[in-house]
């Protein structure tokens, strides 16, 4: 029984934290069943889905898949770039190396939301504020992630590279990369996935893609229409998923042969 009196206290101050949460949210498991039968009337006005409208749909649904490429492929770039910067081991200045990631935990606690009203009060309406709101979103992720990964390199083809009078360039191209790639290739399909997510998210707020049709068909209560634009969303993310997780594998399974 003393093996586990160090856990009570832990234990008794979470249950607190989670119940005063939970009144303070207003949790009501009899609201909710007492939703239910309202919920089934709202999911059978879905079905038949509108099938007519799938054709419709192929367009705003690559054009999410666009977006979320576009904006994992920019903010994967700068994010290497930043992590070189972030690394103790590619940069000596504390100073620089401190405020550059402070910018990125800054920058993950920024809510993709406000970022691409941000950038739709800057260059209007369409793909592109959606685009730069997941490459800063990005940024922040994978500018951390990057940094990590280039200090945890094997310090020793590092240091010969140094020895032999090789520049900045060559030690990177030469010594990091090689040990990092596996890592940034599965760091950045990671996050092609949240982006793709994402980008449904973003067009409800007027960024492109298929968001803006699913909200638009909620408004105006076209539900089975709505349910076909669910049905799309569903096929596309598990059809990126599945590219994907086949491409992790593929390319880094490659890596690890070697």
């Amino acid at each position: 029984m003393s093996r586990y009196q160090k856990y009570i206290l832990p234990a008794g101050i979470f249950g607190f934290l989670l119940l005063g949460s939970a009144v303070m949210c207003r949790v009501d498991p009899a609201a909710l069943i007492a939703g239910i039968p309202r919920g089934i009337d709202l999911f059978g006005h879905m079905f038949p889905p509108a099938w007519k409208t799938f054709p419709e749909l192929v367009g705003p649904a690559l054009e999410t898949v666009e977006i979320a490429f576009v904006g994992t492929a920019l903010g994967a770039f700068l994010s290497f770039v930043i992590g070189l910067v972030a690394a103790h081991n590619m940069n000596s200045n504390q100073i620089l190396r401190n405020t550059v990631r402070t910018i990125l935990s800054a920058e993950r606690a920024l809510p993709d939301l406000i970022v691409v009203l941000f950038f739709v009060a800057i260059v209007g309406l369409g793909p592109f504020p959606g685009v730069m709101a997941l490459a800063v979103g990005s940024i922040g992720m994978l500018g951390k992630l990057f940094a990590d990964a280039i200090e945890e390199v094997d310090p020793k083809p590092v240091e010969s590279m140094v020895a032999i009078g090789a520049t900045k360039a060559q030690v990177i191209r030469y010594a990091v990369l090689p040990q990092v790639i596996p890592s940034l290739i599965a760091n950045t399909l990671y996050r092609f996935e949240i982006n793709i997510r994402m980008s449904i998210f973003l067009g409800v707020v007027g960024a492109g893609g298929i968001g803006y049709n699913l909200v638009t068909s909620l408004r105006l209560l076209e539900y089975q229409e709505a349910m076909a634009v669910i049905l799309t969303i569903m096929i596309l993310v598990t059809l990126c998923e599945k590219l994907s997780e086949r491409i992790r594998r593929t390319i880094i399974g490659q890596e690890l042969l070697r």
